[in-house]
């Protein structure tokens, strides 16, 4: 593909189909943590971004060097991201139906948990690497850049949109959230197993 408006429009939208996920968790943690502030914000939106950059690369990397080794791991990706998200989501739930809002303060998201949904909300992008595998150093660099900047937005967009809804949902913002993640994890692997 040449440089031009079909390869960034591709990109782009690209990155709008893979930021969909990270988009929806950015909704959770929004809902979830209803005080988060401008900064925390474009640290959890990043990590999704840094994560939907590499994931491609990784993908680009793989079918450049190790296509049937990473054959095999396309095969696990679904279930990863099954049990990553049910595992976050559950516990979001399960803190948010024993406790209640009120009874345990609000607990920003930690690093730990922000890896995980990092890792969950991007490995589906693995298989990018696939279809951009014709592409050079430069514009594998390039489309992945493009789609972490979509990613960016997107996520900063369902954190906001989180923040506002989370507000006037307090008492249920924890089960909503975690809920949200298991949908998401479930569609995941039945994208992935059944309608591949």
């Amino acid at each position: 593909m040449k440089w031009g408006f079909l390869f960034f429009f591709n990109s782009i939208m690209l990155g709008v189909g893979l930021a969909m996920d990270a988009f929806s968790v950015s909704l959770a943690n929004g809902l979830h943590e209803k005080r988060m502030k401008s900064g925390r914000m474009c640290l959890i939106a990043g990590t999704y971004a840094f994560f939907q950059f590499v994931m491609p690369m990784l993908g680009w990397m793989c079918v450049r060097t190790i296509a049937e080794t990473f054959g095999v791991f396309e095969k696990m990706i679904p279930w990863i991201a099954l049990i990553l998200l049910l595992w976050i989501g559950g516990k979001m739930l399960f803190e948010a139906l024993r406790g209640g809002e009120e009874a345990s303060p609000e607990r920003p998201l930690g690093f730990a948990d922000l890896m995980l949904q990092g890792i969950a909300t991007s490995i589906d992008a693995l298989s990018v690497g696939f279809t951009i595998a014709d592409y050079g150093l430069a514009k594998a660099l390039l489309c992945g850049l493009i789609i972490a900047a979509v990613t960016f937005m997107l996520c900063i967009a369902g954190l906001s949109i989180g923040k506002r809804f989370g507000v006037k949902l307090a008492d249920k913002a924890g089960i909503l959230g975690g809920t949200i993640l298991i949908v998401i994890g479930l569609e995941i692997f039945i994208k992935g197993v059944f309608l591949p």
